[in-house]
Formats: structure tokens, sequence, C-alpha cells
């Protein structure tokens, strides 16, 4: 936003929150509360007055829900929304529908485990994060074809890291493999109990298996393993015979999981034998790791500008020659599957 502050529209139908989500916002000198509103008629009208740069959207509230409102702002205004979910099932369905509907961040609602202070920069990041994003909605092909030939033979491992925007640029790729691919192993920085709904949704729509990744579990082929959030996920064991470690740990580039932590463990332990994918996503997590990657071997993709919802991570990991491709979202799935024919 280059020196102007980042203007937020807060709309949740609880005062408590309001109050809770203007301190974090006017904590940070970049930011500031543009207004507030109680429900989606209120905001409507204030985002006509105010013309925020970023919108923050509680998903359950009277009169209108906030996946109808979403929806409907993204059809006739589109704006950068990001979407403050509580943790149960039920909201956590429906904030992987809002970013299927176009938002572009979700954050756990304070309470229960999650403080008010834990969520400061958090939040923050995701203001910043969204401010920032492109609104386009990109898409893969409904099912990548591998060509007749593989451009390197005994992949066994394909990692993949993601942020702003990756949960749809996820599904776009894994939705379009076959479902013979060597193990594939993901990090997306996502809040805590979201990740097992992204996992089970994503194992709804995809002919691969996807699980939440449990501390011990084999990296097999045919499936891919989503970091659980707020835990790291590495790989230990030896090449062809993986397995994941999902622990605790400092945040890296202030993210739990780390692309970065990840894609070390790949570099150290599958070596030449892999693949590493950086997706959508602001900052830098993953790009020093690809490098690792590639200096150990390993073949490299990074998606490109035009299909991100968010460039930095991809463009951090150019910038430092860590990406020997750059692709289109709807390439990347039919480059990957193409080790399918190596792989099994």
């Amino acid at each position: 936003m280059s020196g102007k502050k980042i203007r937020v529209l807060i709309v949740d139908d609880s005062a408590i929150v309001r109050r809770a989500l203007s301190e974090i916002v006017g904590s940070h000198p970049d930011l500031e509360v543009a207004g507030t509103a109680a429900d989606p008629f209120v905001a409507r009208d204030k985002i006509l007055a105010l013309k925020p740069d970023v919108l923050t959207l509680d998903i359950e509230m009277p009169r209108m829900d906030g996946l109808t409102f979403l929806k409907k702002l993204m059809r006739y205004h589109p704006l950068p929304v990001v979407v403050i979910s509580s943790l149960g099932q039920s909201s956590s369905q429906a904030a992987l529908e809002a970013l299927h509907s176009g938002a572009v961040e979700v954050v756990a609602k304070p309470g229960g485990p999650y403080s008010v202070t834990e969520l400061r920069d958090q939040l923050a990041l995701k203001i910043r994060a969204a401010a920032g994003a492109s609104l386009h909605r990109p898409s893969a092909r409904v099912d990548a074809q591998p060509r007749a030939e593989a451009l390197r033979r005994g992949v066994s491992l394909i990692a993949i890291g993601a942020s702003t925007g990756g949960v749809e640029a996820l599904r776009a790729v894994l939705a379009s493999l076959p479902a013979e691919m060597p193990p594939i192993v993901v990090v997306q920085h996502i809040p805590a109990v979201f990740s097992r709904e992204f996992a089970r949704r994503l194992d709804q729509i995809c002919k691969i298996r996807v699980k939440e990744a449990s501390d011990g579990d084999a990296a097999e082929p045919g499936q891919a393993l989503i970091a659980p959030g707020n835990f790291h996920m590495s790989l230990r064991g030896e090449r062809g015979a993986y397995r994941v470690t999902v622990h605790g740990g400092d945040p890296v580039l202030y993210q739990r999981p780390s692309v970065d932590v990840l894609f070390d463990s790949a570099a150290r332990i599958a070596g030449d034998q892999a693949v590493g994918v950086i997706l959508t996503g602001m900052g830098a997590d993953g790009a020093a790791g690809m490098l690792r990657m590639k200096q150990a071997g390993a073949r490299t993709i990074a998606q490109n500008e035009a299909t991100c919802v968010v460039f930095g991570m991809p463009r951090e990991a150019i910038r430092i020659g860590a990406a020997d491709e750059i692709l289109p979202l709807d390439q990347i799935g039919a480059e990957l599957a193409r080790y399918a024919l190596a792989a099994v």
C-alpha cells in the first residue's frame, strides 16, 4: 500500500468481538479501522460510504449469514475479505466454503484456546496479504495428463507449500492429479482445526487419497498428507520409505506450519528424488527451503505471477534462483503427473 494505511471494515454481530478486533487492527501502525458493522446490511452501506481496503467478516450472523453476503459481495462489489470463524466443524466447513467463494484468508475467532494476543500478529499478516491480493480465481484442468516421457526417473516424493490463496490453488492442483502418484506432502498456512476439514474436503474430490497428517504417518504413493494447523511437519526415514514427524517449535518466518521446515527435510531425506512446488502466498516462507532442495538435486516449480492470488512466496523463490520452472497454475498438475510414470 506504499506508506498508506490499510483501511479495514470489521463485520461481526458481537460487540465484544468487534471491539477486540478493532483493538488488534488499531495496534498496528500500518492498519486502521475504517468502521465496524453488526450485520451485512449495515456493512453494505458502509462499504459504499467508507471504501475500505479489506473486510473482516464473521460467518455466523443474524439477518444474513456471512457466506451469503460474501457471495453477493464478490459478484457485485469484489473486495478482499478475511473470514473470522469460530472453531466448530460446521464453522470450519463454512469458512472453507468462503475461501472457495472468494475470501482471501481465514483466521480463528478469539476465544477458547485462541487468545486475542495470539491472534494479533496473525490477523495483521492476513490483512496485509489480503490488501495486496488479486481477486481473480484461476483454475486448473479437470484432469492433468502426463506427457509420454518423464524428464527425471526415480521421483519418490512431491513436497508442496502454499499460503494466501493456497487453499483454492491446492484444490485445483491436487484434484487434477491421477490416482497413481508419488507420495505428496503439503504445508498450507492455515489455522488449527481448519486443516482437518480442508483435508477431508480434498479427499472427497481428489483421485489421490488426502488426509491431515498425524505424527508417524507413512508418506505413501497415491496419497497427500496435509500438515495440521499450528504444527510443523517434516520428513524422516530414507529414500522411498518416508514418514512424517508432526511437531511444535517456534514459528519460522511467522508461520507454523512452515514450508521451509518441510522443504529443508525433503532436501536432506529425499535429495534428488524429490520435486518441490511453491504456490501462491505472502512472504518468503519456503523460498530458502526450495533453494536447498534444488541444491540437493530436486526439481523445483514456482507458480507464476499471473495466476497467484499473492505472488510473494513464488517471487522470492524465483528471485534467489530456487525455481527450475515457473508455471501457471493450470499447468502445475500436469507437470507433476508426469512423474507418475516413473514412480509406480
